[in-house]
This record gives C-alpha cells, sequence and structure tokens, in this order.
C-alpha cells in the first residue's frame, strides 16, 4: 500500500513534468518560429530598403545625366536670339496671343510653343515661362485672322534643321518658313517703326488723348474684285507701323457703310477728330496679316556684316504656296458656307453715323471686346 502511493506519485509527477515540458517545448517551438519569421523579415526589409535605395539612385543617375545632357546640348547648342517667318490660317484659334491659364481658348502661340519644345529649342521647364527665351510676337492677330509673314523673336539653341524639326511638331495650317540670326537686343515688336494720327474710333475704350490711339499708315489700297465660288471679293492692302485692337476691322467697316450708302464720306474726317463716332467692325475672317517691316533695324544692323537683314525675299514662294494652300481657301469656303460678311452688312442700317455715339453702344462694344478673349491685334 505505501509502496503503491510512491510509485503512483512519482507517475503522476513525471506525467505532470512531461505536461510541463511538453507546454515549454510548444512554447519554444512557437518562439523558434516567431523568431524565424521575424529574421525572414530582416532580410526582406533589407531587400526592400536596398530595392528603394537602388531605385532612388537610378533616378538620381537619370537627373544627373538628363542634366549633363542638357548641360551639353547648351554647350553645343548655345542659346541665340533669332527671328522667325511664321505663317497661319487662324481659322479655330483664338487669336496669336497665349492666355496662361486659359486652355480653353487655344491661340496660335500655344501650338508654336508647344513645338519648340518637342524640337528641342527650348527647355520644357522655360515654355509657361517664354520672358525668360525673350519671346515676343510683332503683331497681335484677332480671333479668327491669319497670317503670311509673321514675325517672332526669341532665343533658342540652334539645333540641326532647325526649321525642319519645329514644322515636324506643327499642325499644317502653321508653318515656319524662315530663320534669321538678330541682335541680342532686338524685339520683334518695338523694332518696327514710327507711328502718329488719331484712330481712337477704330479700336475699344481708347480715349483721344491717349497717345497710344496714334498710329502711322503709310499706304491703303484696293484691288480689282475677282469671282470665286460665285461670290464676289477683292483684296484690300493697308500698310502702317502697327495696329490697335479692331483697328483694321473698323477701318474697313467704315469704309463698306459709305460704299454702301449708310454713311457720308465727312464721317471719315469726324472719325479722326475728338467725339466718339459709332463705327462698325467688320468680321475678322478675310483679315492676314501680309508682312511686316524692320527698315530701321535693317538700315542699322543689316550691313553690319555680322547679322542678315530682315527681308524674305527668299522665302517669297514659300509665302506664296502656303497662302493659296491653307489660307485663301480657308477664307472663300468658310465665307460661302457661312455668309459672315453678308450677315454683318445686314447689321449696318442699326448704325447711327450722324450722331455721337452713346455710352450704351460703348459699352456694349466693350462686353463684346471682353467676350473675344485674347483677340487683341497690334
Amino acid at each position: 500500500m505505501f509502496k503503491i502511493r510512491p510509485l503512483l506519485s512519482a507517475l503522476i509527477n513525471q506525467r505532470l513534468t512531461l505536461e510541463r515540458n511538453g507546454g515549454l517545448y510548444n512554447f519554444l517551438c512557437m518562439m523558434s518560429e516567431a523568431s524565424r519569421d521575424e529574421q525572414t523579415a530582416k532580410p526582406l526589409k533589407r531587400s526592400n530598403e536596398e530595392n528603394e535605395d537602388s531605385a532612388e539612385r537610378a533616378q538620381d543617375a537619370k537627373r544627373i545625366k538628363a542634366e549633363g545632357e542638357q548641360a551639353e546640348d547648351e554647350k553645343k547648342y548655345p542659346k541665340k536670339k533669332v527671328a522667325l517667318l511664321l505663317a497661319y490660317s487662324g481659322k479655330g484659334y483664338y487669336g496669336m496671343q497665349r492666355n496662361p491659364g486659359t486652355t480653353q481658348f487655344r491661340t496660335i502661340e500655344d501650338d508654336l510653343v508647344t513645338a519648340l519644345i518637342k524640337s528641342g529649342c527650348i527647355p520644357e521647364n522655360h515654355g509657361d515661362e517664354m520672358k525668360k527665351m525673350s519671346f515676343q510676337r510683332c503683331a497681335r492677330t484677332d480671333k479668327g485672322v491669319s497670317a503670311a509673314g509673321q514675325v517672332v523673336s526669341l532665343k533658342v539653341r540652334l539645333i540641326e534643321d532647325i526649321v525642319e524639326k519645329i514644322n515636324g511638331h506643327l499642325p499644317p495650317q502653321i508653318k515656319v518658313l524662315g530663320l534669321k540670326r538678330v541682335t541680342q537686343s532686338f524685339n520683334s515688336k518695338n523694332n518696327c517703326d514710327a507711328r502718329t494720327h488719331n484712330f481712337h474710333n477704330f479700336t475699344s475704350q481708347k480715349a483721344p488723348s491717349d497717345p497710344s490711339a496714334r498710329r502711322y499708315i503709310t499706304e491703303m489700297s484696293c484691288g480689282e474684285p475677282f469671282i470665286n465660288n460665285d461670290t464676289e471679293f477683292a483684296v484690300i492692302t493697308v500698310r502702317g507701323q502697327s495696329f490697335m485692337m479692331h483697328q483694321i476691322r473698323k477701318m474697313i467697316g467704315l469704309v463698306i457703310a459709305v460704299i454702301k450708302g449708310y454713311a457720308k464720306e465727312d464721317v471719315l474726317e469726324r472719325s479722326w477728330g475728338q467725339e466718339k463716332v459709332d463705327v462698325p467692325k467688320a468680321p475678322g475672317l478675310g483679315l492676314v496679316l501680309e508682312r511686316v517691316h524692320f527698315d530701321r533695324y535693317n538700315k542699322r544692323f543689316g550691313g553690319d556684316g555680322l547679322h542678315e537683314r530682315l527681308e524674305w525675299e527668299r522665302e517669297g514662294e514659300a509665302i506664296r504656296a502656303f497662302k493659296e494652300a491653307h489660307i485663301y481657301p480657308t477664307i472663300v469656303e468658310t465665307e460661302c458656307q457661312e455668309g459672315s460678311m453678308v450677315s454683318w452688312m445686314s447689321t449696318l442700317p442699326v448704325h447711327d453715323f450722324e450722331e455721337t455715339a452713346t455710352v450704351t453702344q460703348d459699352n456694349k462694344d466693350q462686353k463684346q471686346d471682353n467676350a473675344d478673349v485674347g483677340n487683341e491685334a497690334d
């Protein structure tokens, strides 16, 4: 009896010990597996960190390489001031000048700047700040107005085949026809020639005392009428130092009003005076900027042996071909389809050419001008 109890007690103690040892074993097993997971996670973490470091190093290397290539390009192709001869059909565009932050109003300059960047002529980060490239257009054209001889000046990288590469990124209705090196101080707008006369009635919201209303018109002529698609057209040529917003359209509008008998000829004299005259504004569809002139610049720098004269006789055939392919057909077809000039002429009777224009009419004109975002012409 007494022998059995110690034996049972020993068995029980051995079982408890085994259970405890088993429990300890299981616990050690779990601790061992967790330790193995942690040990496995550490190399994975190090691997991820190494991958991230590798990616960062790759990005840094790519950036350094790009910066090096850009520096090499700038060293190989230093920025030089040039004048670009530009032709375009203005249909579908809201004028020449860009309107930063207004992407819904597409302009000629929007597409031109994009092409300059894609061709590698200017850095991408300068696209929104073209002042850094000393960019300046010679004339700002209205919505829908075309040009056969627009000139812009800016600094570019003189890469090989630069004109062809720029044109490769332009739509067919815009084309660079020529490029010439100019002086570093050249400004395509400011290097045009002197101004005088008072045309405050031929623009919008311009006081007669404003010096900018004085412009110099050197020539105005009308060619022989011709028939195209059963519609009669005539080409009126106006040459001047520069033009204000809507100036030519209002000049043509008043001439047509006189010819159609809605206004007397003396309205022309009154329009150059101090009083405000109700001057109608003709549609912009048929307006084409033919060429710009740099007589003073050519006289000063054209013969110095370093710079070319800003004349484009060699590009004459290319200009003519572009006009016949893109500008004239667009004008004729659009007029025949939409009848913008005919519709506009039907509004001439509502104008009062005998009395001074009222403030109400002036404000209506201003509202229309504000609606035509980006339509300033110079």
